[in-house]
């Protein structure tokens, strides 16, 4: 068997690998706040036709213009109808989409670079659990690891002269600069982080290549702007013309910027480092994505290894071509300085949550694929070979091993023992959302029974009542709280029983998050209610 025939059978299991772990159960974790926050969104944006962007609050369009894939090959059902999985798809095919990208810089990596870098990327336990996660974070990588692609094949263009093709490459760089600039706010950290590490492998360079490098970069800059812009623009107004979003998009970034203090989300400069090397809590496994760390140190030192390395007396137009071009090694040089210039920024960051360490994680896998690549490369004899393959793919079935639980598990989904689970509800949520069905059946008002919720945050509730059209949500005990059914946080119980005017049964209780009870009242029927009903039997 051939060397391109072993690459394209052993890509595609893997690919097959990305996909086994992130599709599967994609209804077994009960839906996280911000999912359901944004599957609301999504429903705001389906039946009005217009997306409002709230720079306070939420994030880019991006994750809701992908969702309309998918619902239509659900057939557009009512939002009722809908459940987890439709959304969770979403992710799940920009994570996999995210392995597929690798090919892209398959001439620059090498293939056992590519091959290393692409197992990496579909067995991380992060990489699973948050492909799986309605939210932002995976579309933000995708289409960062799509800007690097783009950027790397126009400078392969540009080097050999192909200039219609460099363009074209140029032109996909700014559409995606500008998805990610229309996913989330953090994306001015991630571009930032780019342009340095971009700076520096120019900077690096002789001062012959430099020159043709730089007027590349130049020329593709002229190209990727304007792309960028009228991208960005484009979904942010989105077809209900909402203009003023295109502003708000910019002044988000202030927000951003104030809100980076931390916060109730404050941890120190190592959170991400402690979430990637080891994580314990007894009598739980032990996670750890220790395996993508070294070897994207490995990585780095072979990136400025190789950067450092004496040039050979070649001409100008070879040395493109070869190790020390922006497009080959110099490649390396610029991953290497990207990602470990993107985690140390996040780490610096006060505000911390567990998802955004995809974008340096995932920045790891590549440079750890060269590393590996490297590692490979050096080494001649068949039984070392062996021996590395052997230890690299039982370190890989280790991620996967911990990838299938942490996501798959219906313990340790949804379990803070599990490094990748923050603020997440737990099961009651499910179970008081059957509590409401039961009712709604004997009820004479069925489904539409008023029901109130008192918290602070009942966030997933709103997902999980959305069959239910008479709810009302409260952060403080109003004044008239008598429903048929009030559900209050246990904190605001007291206050919400002195103003209860009805009779009422219970309460009961339901869990929220881990820290967070809900009170249950069902209101008694009255004695009229109890005839019509045996009236109507």
């Amino acid at each position: 068997m051939n060397g391109q025939r072993l690459f394209a059978i052993t890509f595609l299991a893997i690919c097959g690998l990305a996909i086994g772990l992130r599709a599967p159960h994609l209804n077994r974790r009960p839906m996280h706040g911000d999912e359901a926050v944004h599957a609301v969104r999504w429903e705001e944006l389906r039946q009005t036709g217009r997306y409002v962007y709230d720079p306070y609050e939420y994030h880019g369009p991006t994750l809701y213009y992908a969702t309309f894939p998918a619902a239509l090959m659900r057939g557009f059902p009512p939002f009722a109808a809908t459940d987890a999985a439709m959304y969770r798809s979403v992710p799940v095919a920009f994570g996999v989409g995210s392995v597929l990208l690798l090919l892209l810089l398959t001439p620059a990596l090498g293939r056992p670079a590519t091959v290393a870098a692409a197992l990496l990327t579909a067995v991380s336990p992060a990489m699973v659990f948050y492909s799986r996660y309605y939210i932002q974070e995976t579309l933000l990588v995708f289409f960062t690891l799509l800007a690097i692609a783009a950027g790397w094949r126009g400078a392969l263009a540009a080097t050999t002269r192909r200039r219609g093709a460099a363009a074209g490459w140029s032109i996909l760089l700014g559409a995606a600069l500008g998805c990610m600039q229309a996913t989330k706010e953090t994306c001015i950290i991630v571009v930032a982080c780019l342009v340095t590490a971009l700076t520096v492998a120019l900077a690096a360079q002789r001062r012959t290549v430099s020159r043709l490098a730089l007027g590349h970069a130049l020329r593709a800059a002229a190209w990727a702007f304007p792309v960028t812009v009228a991208v960005s623009v484009l979904l942010f107004a989105g077809p209900g013309g909402h203009w003023c979003a295109v502003m708000d998009s910019l002044r988000a970034y202030r927000v951003y910027f104030e809100r980076a203090g931390g916060g109730i989300h404050t941890h120190p400069w190592y959170y991400y480092l402690r979430l990637l090397l080891y994580t314990h809590a007894a009598p739980g496994p032990m996670w750890s994505e220790a395996l993508i760390v070294i070897s994207g140190l490995l990585g780095a030192v072979v990136a400025v290894g190789r950067w450092a390395a004496p040039a050979q007396p070649t001409s100008a137009s070879a040395d493109l071509r070869r190790n020390r071009s922006l497009p080959a090694g110099g490649l390396a040089c610029f991953l290497a300085t990207y990602t470990f210039l993107l985690l140390a920024v996040y780490s610096a960051i006060p505000y911390k949550t567990p998802w955004c360490i995809l974008g340096p994680l995932h920045g790891l896998t590549l440079v750890a694929g060269i590393g590996i690549g490297w590692l490979w490369n050096a080494i001649t004899s068949r039984p070392a070979r062996a021996a590395l393959a052997v230890a690299f793919l039982a370190g890989a079935g280790h991620l996967a091993w911990q990838a299938w639980r942490g996501s798959h598990d219906v313990v340790f989904c949804t379990d803070p023992r599990n490094p990748y689970v923050y603020a997440h509800p737990v099961r009651d949520v499910e179970r008081l959302t059957e509590d409401m069905e039961r009712l709604a059946q004997a009820h004479p008002a069925g489904r539409k029974l008023l029901i109130r919720v008192i918290a602070p945050n009942p966030w997933p509730l709103p997902w999980y009542l959305r069959a239910f059209p008479r709810v009302g949500y409260y952060e403080q005990v109003p004044a008239h709280a008598d429903a048929d059914v009030v559900v209050a946080s246990t904190a605001q119980q007291s206050a919400l029983e002195r103003v209860l005017r009805s009779a009422y049964d219970g309460p009961t209780y339901r869990g929220l998050r881990r820290d967070e009870i809900l009170a249950i009242y069902v209101r008694r029927p009255e004695p009229q209610e109890l005839e019509c009903d045996r009236g109507s039997r």
